[in-house]
This record gives structure tokens, C-alpha cells and sequence, in this order.
């Protein structure tokens, strides 16, 4: 299994809708490499769901549910999408701030990446920020 970190705008898409919905297809990404990085999750691999923007934390977990597909949202059909379900809400979200001081997780993608949308996160990096965030 694999892991992962999803960046969603809560004005466009919130936690509180996605567990409201129980999975939804994570569209609209048009970025190579994140779409290089969704192309590479396999049913059941894990990522954390990320507020951008506002909030700027992890809250919850989901379950990839449906393998890389077309996009219909992508008029020019180079970009795809997976289906995810909704997993588990964190009784304290992680901040970014948080993420970027802790010594396990400086290094992360999501750290020296950051405007990737979708990034992979290692097993001892989820961990960790499991951990904080009490799941």
C-alpha cells in the first residue's frame, strides 16, 4: 500500500463535504506530475485529505476506491482522475506550519513541493502525522 497527500480548497471542496457525499471523483487536477502521481495509486492505497489555502492542515484520511480514469471536467482529454472514499476525520488537524518544523517530516514532498496538489507521503511520514493528528 501507498500513501499520499490530496490538496483541496475548502470553499471549492471541504472535508465536511466529503464525508457528507461518503466519495467523490478528485477531478480538475492539470498538473503533470500530480497526475503522474494519481496515475500510480492502486484501490486501496491511503492519502490525507489537505485544506490549501484556508486552513493550510490535513483533517482526514481517504481510500482510493477507483483507479485513474478520464477526466470529464478536461475538455483536452490528457488528464484524469481517481475516486476516493472518505476515511477518517483528525481529532486535531495538522497545520502546515506544524509539518515544516517537525524534525520526521521537513523532508516530506509536500514540504519541498508545495504547490503539487497530489504528492506521495512514506509509510514512517503518515505515521507520524497520524500520531498528531490522533487517528
Amino acid at each position: 500500500m501507498a500513501y499520499w497527500l490530496m490538496k483541496s480548497e475548502p470553499d471549492a471542496y471541504s472535508w465536511q463535504q466529503m464525508v457528507k457525499d461518503k466519495k467523490t471523483g478528485w477531478s480538475g487536477v492539470r498538473n503533470y506530475q500530480a497526475a503522474n502521481n494519481m496515475k500510480a495509486m492502486k484501490i486501496g492505497d491511503e492519502a490525507f485529505f489537505y485544506h490549501s489555502n484556508e486552513g493550510k492542515e490535513i483533517v482526514g484520511t481517504v481510500k482510493i476506491s477507483k483507479l485513474y480514469h478520464p477526466d470529464p471536467s478536461d475538455e483536452s482529454g490528457k488528464f484524469g482522475m481517481v475516486e476516493v472514499t472518505a476515511g477518517s476525520a483528525f481529532k486535531t488537524p495538522v497545520g502546515l506550519a506544524e509539518i515544516k518544523v517537525h524534525e520526521k517530516l521537513k523532508e516530506m514532498a509536500f514540504v519541498r513541493q508545495s504547490r503539487l496538489s497530489v504528492s506521495p507521503v512514506t509509510a514512517a511520514e503518515w505515521k507520524v502525522i497520524c500520531k498528531l493528528g490522533g487517528v
